[in-house]
């Protein structure tokens, strides 16, 4: 596959236009990447496909290609980052959404995985998605640095895992049901919504080469924007319909789950994700970098994507 990400440093800078380029780079990707055909048994691959060919806003991919963009990354480079860390994502929702976890049947508008093809081919399934994000992020061709491919793979793992994504799913299973304060709810939140959400940011990022101040910055950037995604996505669990979502509306109240809305209330909720978009504006302006354009139109849709 042939990639060159379209890098847009307009002044006057187009969303949308940038949106559609690195969207149909990323599918272009994925559907190369994804259980070619006659590489992967048929039993696994419709499901390993179904769960990432379905559609979805790709948000991680798109900061993690705007970050590369902002530091002049190589664009193959990108594209591996990119599409490694929405395999992730897209194993963690296989998963979270089965009977042993959240239970629950809808998902981008479309069954799960699990009601679609049973509970065994989808465990299957997230694992081998699991499995080939960290394939991409090794390739033996030579279009990614050996040191690279460490680096990405370590920051991956980190932020997957038992100190990022797993571990906040393990707090918020935990959590059905009891009180839990501010500062116990941000770190839940840090760790199972934040930690890849940032993970994208900072793997674009080392794809190319980054000043240790300007790493830093974007670290900030990408903490804040996890945050903020996960108080937004607690606000339209309220306020919007399971058609406009997409997933089962209502169901954190449903289940007894605490949210940030639960917590602040729905006003102070509102008030606070813009609050975290300040805090990301900020930290760009402080990352001395030229092109963060797509990474401030990102941050200010995420915020403010109550359709």
């Amino acid at each position: 596959m042939s990639s060159s990400p379209a890098f847009c440093h307009a002044e006057a800078f187009d969303l949308g236009a940038w949106t559609a380029v690195q969207l149909a780079l990323v599918e272009q990707a994925l559907e190369c990447w994804v259980a070619p055909p006659g590489q992967v048994p048929p039993s696994l691959a419709e499901p390993m496909r179904y769960a990432v060919l379905g559609g979805g806003k790709r948000m991680r991919p798109l900061l993690a290609l705007a970050s590369a963009q902002a530091v002049g990354a190589p664009p193959e480079a990108a594209v591996r980052a990119a599409c490694a860390v929405e395999l992730i994502h897209a194993y963690s929702l296989v998963h979270d959404d089965m009977p042993c976890m959240d239970n629950d049947v809808l998902r981008r508008g479309l069954p799960t995985v699990h009601v679609r093809f049973g509970e065994a081919a989808a465990l299957l399934a997230g694992d081998a998605l699991q499995a080939l994000a960290f394939e991409l992020l090794t390739p033996d061709d030579g279009s990614l640095p050996v040191a690279s491919q460490a680096r990405l793979c370590r920051m991956l793992a980190q932020a997957a895992g038992a100190a990022g994504m797993a571990g906040g799913q393990a707090i918020d299973l935990a959590s059905v049901g009891l009180p839990l304060n501010s500062d116990q709810l941000h770190q839940m939140h840090r760790l199972k919504t934040g930690a890849l959400l940032q993970a994208s940011v900072l793997m674009g990022a080392v794809c190319g080469p980054v000043e240790p101040h300007s790493l830093n910055a974007l670290t900030d950037y990408g903490s804040a924007m996890g945050l903020a995604f996960q108080v937004v996505d607690d606000i339209l669990d309220v306020t919007a319909d399971s058609n406009t979502l997409g997933k089962t509306a209502g169901k954190d109240a449903a289940q007894d789950k605490p949210t940030f809305v639960s917590l602040m209330g729905l006003s102070s909720s509102q008030n606070y994700a813009q609050e975290l978009l300040s805090q990301a504006r900020a930290s760009l302006r402080a990352s001395g970098l030229k092109h963060t354009a797509p990474l401030q139109a990102l941050a200010d849709k995420l915020v403010n994507r109550i359709f």
